[in-house]
């Protein structure tokens, strides 16, 4: 019994190894092939950008490469799996595993150790590490890459909170100014006070907005006063931010967790009509990494059943399947920021879709 559990301690070692080796490996190639590509494309913009390797390096690439690789985890999870343990079923090394004792749900405790390390990694990175790093890669794309792009949005309305209301009749993302800026104050239905400007601009080193040629126009029943900056600087405090009236449609990937949550708080007042782009990318923060143990249960079912054909057939229905995958997350994600598809279940389909399709394909698995 002793020699029976030391084996399967040996084996569970065996497949953890192979799995994440043969993630970490498969993943840097295709990390590779896609950067040359990009850089192949990208290569005018670089050029002319005025920028140092080193300079493209930091400011672009080490944001696009994470970004790649959360976006090809779940892929390049499914083939690795596919890949190793049908290599495993053609060399006749699954048979003597299961047949000297080993249930076939014990067979996959490796599988779902490795998938967890996987999860765990995705995890940390969509919450911690993807923000900062999106924000490096979307900046230098709104900067070099989308230059001809529009970045002027037009006829802003917002409400700030229950009192107050802004209006700005266009808004230069590149240079974080307003023309035509007016601010309503209500008490209940009341109007209490209008400022009126015709620019408004961000100043990043005070964290304060100013206004130039501005008016102020002060209302207490029966009584107003009026104050005209003709020609002068105003600086003022306003709860929002350039990024709340960005052209650019990536500008939510790269907001921290915590500023996501506080967007959300917001949006709630606001009614801009983002609420579904800032929920659906809330969920798949969270929810995306699951993934890794949906794919991986789908990948063993698969491919632990010794076929004719050898690995080629059950590598060509993984890639299939996980192209698949791919695919029906990003039509749910259209549906929900374009259909109005609640957030969360656009999110959590293609898992749950997976998901069944993994235990069903578990079921009929060879044990």
């Amino acid at each position: 019994m002793s020699i029976i559990k030391g084996n399967i301690k040996i084996i569970d070692r065996y497949i953890i190894g192979k799995y994440l080796g043969t993630f970490i490996y498969t993943l840097a190639i295709f990390v590779i092939i896609i950067v040359v590509f990009d850089l192949s494309e990208k290569l005018d913009d670089f050029l002319s950008s005025g920028l140092s390797f080193w300079g493209i390096l930091t400011k672009y690439y080490a944001g696009s490469i994470p970004f790649y690789v959360n976006m090809l985890s779940p892929l390049i999870n499914f083939i690795a799996v596919i890949f190793f343990t049908a290599k495993m079923a053609d060399q006749t090394e699954i048979v003597p595993i299961l047949s000297g004792g080993v249930s076939f749900n014990r067979f996959l405790f490796p599988y779902l150790v490795s998938a967890t390390i996987i999860f765990s990694a995705n995890l940390v990175s969509n919450l911690y590490i993807l923000p900062y790093t999106n924000t490096l890669k979307n900046n230098f794309e709104n900067t070099y890459v989308k230059r001809n792009d529009p970045s002027t949005k037009q006829n802003i309305h917002m409400k700030l909170d229950d009192k107050t209301y802004i209006y700005i009749e266009s808004f230069d993302n590149k240079t974080n100014s307003g023309y035509r800026f007016s601010l309503d104050n209500f008490n209940g239905d009341v109007l209490t006070k209008k400022i009126v400007a015709d620019n408004i601009k961000w100043d990043s080193l005070k964290r304060k907005w100013q206004l130039s040629n501005y008016s102020i126009r002060k209302i207490d029943g029966l009584k107003e006063s009026m104050i005209y900056g003709n020609g002068k600087l105003k600086d003022t405090i306003l709860d929002m931010r350039p990024d709340d009236f960005s052209a650019y449609d990536n500008v939510v990937q790269n907001l921290t967790t915590k500023e996501l949550a506080e967007k959300i708080r917001k949006e709630r007042t606001r009614g801009t009509g983002i609420m579904n782009d800032l929920m659906f990318e809330q969920y798949k923060r969270y929810l995306h990494p699951l993934s890794a143990f949906v794919l991986t249960l789908i990948g063993v079912a698969l491919s632990s059943r010794k076929v004719r054909g050898g690995v080629g057939v059950s590598l060509g229905i993984g890639i299939f399947l996980s192209f698949a995958y791919i695919v029906f997350n990003q039509f749910t994600q259209m549906f929900s920021t374009k259909g109005g598809l609640p957030p969360f279940i656009a999110v959590l389909a293609p898992t749950i879709f997976f998901g069944l399709l993994g235990l069903y394909l578990l079921k009929r698995a060879p044990k």
